[in-house]
């Protein structure tokens, strides 16, 4: 739960940089380790240390010149111990990644089983499957050889350390120094020492698998969560925007995404981004709700620096809706009221998928608004999750709104009700649209134009026809 909650705090910089897969392993696999190396393995631990303790008081009562003897071996013991955990410890943390990286294939093959199909790609799959599971094996095997040499050695330093015992007590008891009594008592306790011995040898082997993991959940929860320092709350937005010199450039990249944009979105607007693919459009407005930190400039909401005011704040006066439109497996009614507080009524859920002309397609399922979606709503088409995605944004009435290449993927039957629904939902908050399908901007107030980072030309559709730069080319090259 811990490391749940851990999860929906990182930024959105680490799920750019880890697989799904690893994270859904770290709190799979990690924690079964450190959760049976918590609980069987610590209860044995305890149990026999102290049987172990108890008899080697025994002993020392008993006859203090043999349990010496018996110290002697321990140490080399303890050394075969240690160093064969610091190797088991090392194979489970590479085991642990490689069960990540199976995990991250296998999600992948499962989401992507139609193009898998259609591509042929089965073979290809398989194939890197069986390498990561392969990697798997090996590794299982190393740490299974070097918990048998462990336990292997440990047993022979024991039996060696009997027949040294046995020398020395025949010893003593041949002299008179040791009663056949004592002989007899002292070595009922020492073969009673052996069994703890092997059976903490034996957890040794789940004690690293689980410190294995612990590392990897502790590096986890040492992860820097969102910085969320902002103490400034708004209670009625009006959705103004400005970029101040806003600068954005991310590691291992060679130039920024962002480079410098100043913009103001006034309230009640309706401004447009477009350029080619890998232009900044997108990063840009990921700024807005602080998906990434600026590395230079400002962004203020309503003329308030959104780093001052709280995170979830500032995203209560914001709506997303994008291409690739994100569904839970739950009704469509729940997926509308997704994360508004309180749970609105049934009415204004009702009200939003009107809007969003979700009705009509719901009204013709067995359970209308009830219906259960399925994973990501895989019952639905494209289309019909578009406006769901919407009606959730109607419902939320934010005062500004982010349309991320809402319609890019719709055929024309479709787009003309989701373009409808947008249409409705812009008239009553500010709104910032991407697209590459230029059509949809022509009445945007004011069309901005990236290239590389940088605002390269603006101002209204016909202006920027007029000027005959990059949009008009962009814009007579989408309907030559």
């Amino acid at each position: 739960e811990s490391m749940f909650s851990r999860l929906l705090l990182l930024p959105t910089s680490y799920y750019d940089i880890n697989a799904t897969g690893n994270i859904i392993s770290k709190v799979t696999y990690d924690v079964t380790q450190v959760t049976e190396a918590a609980t069987s393995a610590l209860t044995a631990l305890v149990k026999d240390t102290l049987t172990l303790f108890g008899l080697l008081g025994w002993m020392f009562y008993l006859n203090w010149q043999l349990s010496l003897t018996t110290f002697t071996i321990l140490p080399l013991m303890m050394i075969v111990v240690a160093i064969t955990g610091k190797r088991m410890r090392r194979l489970n943390r590479d085991l642990q990644s490689t069960i990540g990286d199976m995990t991250h294939v296998l999600e992948e093959s499962v989401k992507g089983q139609k193009i898998v199909k259609i591509f042929g790609g089965q073979k290809y799959e398989s194939g890197r499957f069986w390498s990561i599971a392969n990697w798997v094996r090996r590794f299982q095997m190393k740490i299974k050889t070097a918990a048998t040499i462990n336990v292997t050695l440990v047993e022979g330093f024991g039996a060696i350390c009997f027949a040294l015992i046995i020398y020395v007590g025949t010893s003593q008891a041949a002299s008179g120094a040791l009663t056949v009594g004592g002989f007899v008592s002292f070595f009922t306790a020492m073969g009673l020492l052996f069994s703890p011995i092997k059976r903490l040898t034996k957890i040794n082997e789940v004690i690293q698998r689980g410190l294995a993991a612990s590392e990897s959940i502790f590096a986890l929860q040492d992860e820097l969560t969102e910085i969320d320092k902002g103490s400034k709350t708004l209670d009625n937005a009006n959705g103004r925007i400005v970029f101040d010199k806003a600068k954005l450039q991310f590691p291992g990249t060679d130039k920024p995404a962002v480079n410098g944009i100043s913009l103001t979105i006034e309230p009640g607007q309706t401004i447009a981004l477009v350029g080619s693919s890998g232009s900044g459009k997108t990063t840009l407005a990921n700024l807005i709700p602080r998906f990434y930190k600026l590395d230079e400039g400002k962004i203020y909401f309503d003329d308030i620096d959104i780093t001052e005011l709280s995170l979830k704040n500032l995203r209560r006066h914001l709506s997303f809706v994008n291409q690739d439109v994100v569904l839970f497996n739950d009704t469509i009614a729940a997926n509308i009221a997704y994360g508004i507080e309180p749970c609105p009524a049934e009415s204004d859920i009702k009200s939003a998928a009107d809007k969003a002309f979700v009705t009509e397609f719901a009204s013709k399922l067995p359970d209308g608004l009830e219906t259960e979606i399925g994973e990501n709503g895989v019952r639905l088409s494209g289309g019909q999750r578009q406006r769901i995605a919407i009606a959730r944004a109607f419902l939320k009435n934010a005062p500004f709104l982010i349309l991320d290449e809402a319609t890019s993927a719709l055929d024309t039957a479709s787009e003309r009700h989701v373009q409808q629904a947008i249409e409705a939902l812009e008239s009553n908050c500010t709104t910032l649209v991407i697209a590459h399908r230029l059509s949809t901007v022509e009445n945007a107030d004011r069309i901005y134009v990236l290239d590389q980072g940088q605002i390269t030309e603006q101002g209204t559709h016909q202006e920027l026809l007029d000027k005959n730069g990059i949009y008009a080319n962009l814009y007579n090259n989408q309907f030559e």
